[in-house]
């Protein structure tokens, strides 16, 4: 048996439920990574199962994987076409002057010698959609639901930082790193439809380090 909880699974695809702080690729300075783990995730099929989508390394929860070539193709199309269904929760460093909304901003790639690369809000970037809402706040800081739209990459930390103007706890890049021992990101909830199928779905628990913050899930 795997020590990677499985949310779902069937004869095309698996959620996982990957722990935070665990990168999906082997990292270039050596260590574990999810790809040590895929052998046990065949479960009796003879293919390692291969992801159809990234999230980040710190980021905890739902990930979908793909049991054969013909599932991934179509899984990741699903991705691309936008129809997929994803719900994060976050903590950010502090509490939104409002409890909801949506912030549209165009995400691009940059990098320097010193501070290596991120991702910023810029004009002539990719179109990047996020809604949020506060669902609690303790101690000065929200858990907050995001439902992004669009899937680039470190949208919701960036949206959190420029659109809100609150970084998302522990984040080392778009925060100052402190708070936490993780970026505080959790993907809640996964679906992604299929035809003549039902769709591949499910919900990952919070995990034990937002509940150490006093929060507990919000209302699905």
């Amino acid at each position: 048996m795997t020590d990677i909880p499985i949310l779902f699974e069937d004869g095309e695809a698996l959620i996982i439920d990957k722990p935070g702080g665990l990168p999906i690729e082997r990292p270039r300075r050596g260590g574990q990574s999810l790809e040590d783990r895929f052998e046990q995730l065949r479960l009796g099929f003879q293919r390692d199962p291969v992801p159809v989508h990234r999230i980040d390394t710190d980021t905890s929860g739902c990930l979908l994987l793909a049991r054969n070539p013909k599932a991934l193709k179509r899984f990741a199309k699903a991705f691309e076409d936008r129809l997929v269904g994803k719900r994060y929760l976050g903590i950010l460093a502090g509490v939104p002057d409002s409890s909801e909304g949506t912030i549209e901003l165009s995400l691009a790639k940059i990098s320097s010698a010193e501070k290596g690369w991120r991702m910023i809000a810029a004009k002539k970037g990719k179109p990047s959609v996020t809604h949020w809402t506060v669902l609690d706040e303790r101690d000065g800081r929200a858990l907050v639901e995001f439902r992004p739209e669009t899937g680039r990459t470190h949208q919701i930390r960036v949206h959190a930082l420029t659109g809100l103007g609150i970084p998302l706890l522990g984040d080392p890049v778009y925060g100052d790193g402190k708070g936490a021992q993780r970026t505080m990101l959790h993907a809640a909830a996964l679906s992604v439809p299929r035809d003549g199928k039902p769709p591949v779905e499910a919900s990952a628990p919070l995990p034990r380090d937002f509940a150490a913050l006093g929060f507990g899930d919000g209302p699905e």
